[in-house]
């Protein structure tokens, strides 16, 4: 192999494993708060337990994810997720 082809090699290699760390990093994202939220959306009650970097974002998917079984459509849903959560109960801090 000559010096230039193994230039291109050691480059070619160094940029796939530099994605790969990326990808791996980014798939093994860290959630340090997971909570279960139950909601009362028009008499129907439902919980969704989700995790987030921090409460706010854990809250309000979990949110998003109780609401997805007891309202249809987007607009029920947007109203829906910024109801009161009845419950809150926080499972990992």
């Amino acid at each position: 192999m000559t010096k230039a082809r193994f230039g291109v090699f050691a480059v070619g290699t160094l940029f796939v494993a530099a994605v790969l760390t990326v990808l791996v990093y980014t798939s093994l994202d860290y959630h340090q708060f997971e909570v279960e939220s139950c909601i009362i959306y028009k008499g129907r009650r439902a919980c969704g337990t989700a995790a987030g970097a921090n409460r706010e974002e854990a809250l309000r998917a979990a949110a998003n994810n109780a609401c997805s079984s007891i309202a249809s459509g987007m607009t029920e849903n947007i109203a829906c997720s910024r109801t009161e959560p009845d419950t809150i109960r926080w499972i990992g801090e």
